[in-house]
């Protein structure tokens, strides 16, 4: 091969390999562009994965605190992985660990969710003044993890009693009528036959005892409506239908020689149930009247505001001992059960009148002198007048 042709084939090789070496250079340029753009997008959506976890996270906590129940979180090995606020104002602290749970029923409780894998519940007192709560352990996750979720049931124990409490009462204030009634009816016909002259005795009886275990079953109908609230939206003069419950008592007090005054120079409207607030008035004259003396004063006073309409009662009758006061308007709490029952009481009337005066976005109380007379004021929101406005209700 001549000079001449080497070169020329030496060239071309070193040409070619030029060549190549620029496509292999420019290809990976671009396969480096290429892989910083996928690192820069799997970089973005790794930031906004972490950014929505957090966001999670966030409101997960947010929803977790704003819990009214308390929520605590064991991990397998008995210690606390997570609680809520709401789980260390019911337990009044933040537990590290199982161990440190009270009372020992609680920590049983999460004990055997965790170990026997079952849910557990448990009621405990705790506190002063004392709370009732309610704890309820169930095994999470498959590493021997327990959730507890804590709440309070105070307000729901209350209601319980309460309820206990009424239906014991008036199962007892039922009885004591419908007893009498049924001796009276079964003397009334063993005597009708052989003693005629007692029959009229009897058959006054009764119909006291009749008429005494109607106004209780009213009076129970009238409390359970209430407690569902009370119609309200009409505007109701307040002191025209004090002067027409006042008429209803009129022939009673001049039986037992009361004197029934009612002071209501201006007009006091107010919105509300017509039906209920004569209830209420009526309820507070009756009680008036039951514990006054023969020859004693009752004053019915409306006294009409800007914001607040007052009713006033006020007799000068027996009068309720100091200890008595804050229970006055609890159902069958009477002060007095022997006077209560000769003058056939209910003992709801006080508890109707507050249950009306609460419906009303109004408040009832009561200050009172023993052996000198009571006064129950009840203040109700007050809508205004309109003069020369003499109807109960608008």
């Amino acid at each position: 091969m001549a000079f001449e042709d080497l070169a020329v084939l030496i060239a071309g090789v070193a040409s070619g390999v030029l060549a190549g070496a620029f496509v292999t250079r420019r290809t990976l340029s671009a396969r480096l562009r290429g892989l910083e753009s996928d690192l820069r997008h799997s970089s973005e959506a790794l930031s906004r994965q972490e950014h929505t976890a957090r966001e999670e996270h966030q409101v997960q906590d947010l929803i977790l605190d704003s819990m009214q129940e308390g929520v605590l979180l064991f991990d397998g090995a008995g210690n606390t992985a997570f609680a809520n606020a709401a789980l260390e104002q019911h337990l009044g602290g933040r537990p590290d660990g199982i161990s440190q749970l009270y009372p020992p029923a609680l920590r049983e409780a999460v004990r055997g969710a965790g170990t026997e894998r079952r849910v557990v519940t448990v009621e405990f007192e705790r506190g002063e003044p004392t709370r009732w709560l309610r704890a309820t352990a169930a095994p999470a996750g498959g590493e021997g993890s327990v959730l507890l979720v804590v709440s309070d049931i105070t307000e729901t124990k209350r209601v319980e009693a309460v309820r206990r409490d009424f239906v014991a009462n008036a199962s007892h204030e039922l009885k004591t009528p419908a007893a009498s009634i049924q001796a009276a009816a079964e003397t009334l016909v063993s005597v009708a036959a052989r003693d005629p002259a007692a029959v009229p005795r009897f058959a006054s009886q009764l119909e006291r005892e009749a008429l005494r275990l109607s106004r209780i079953m009213a009076d129970l109908l009238d409390l359970s409506r209430l407690e569902s609230g009370s119609e309200l939206g009409q505007p109701v003069r307040l002191d025209a239908l004090v002067r027409e419950e006042a008429e209803r008592f009129e022939e009673r007090c001049r039986e037992t020689a009361l004197s029934l005054e009612v002071d209501a120079p201006a007009p006091a409207s107010v919105s509300g149930s017509a039906r209920d607030l004569s209830l209420l008035v009526r309820n507070l004259v009756d009680n008036a009247i039951r514990y006054t003396r023969p020859g004693g004063r009752i004053t019915v006073t409306v006294v009409p505001g800007g914001a607040v309409a007052e009713l006033r009662v006020a007799d000068d009758g027996l009068g309720i001992p100091t200890r008595d006061l804050p229970r006055v308007f609890e159902r069958f709490y009477r002060v007095d059960r022997a006077r209560s029952r000769e003058t056939g009481g209910t003992g709801l009337g006080l508890a109707i009148v507050k249950h009306v005066a609460e419906n009303h976005g109004g408040s009832v109380e009561v200050t009172s002198e023993l052996g000198r007379g009571s006064t129950f004021t009840v203040r109700l929101p007050s809508i205004g007048a309109a003069a020369g406005d003499t109807r109960a209700v608008g």
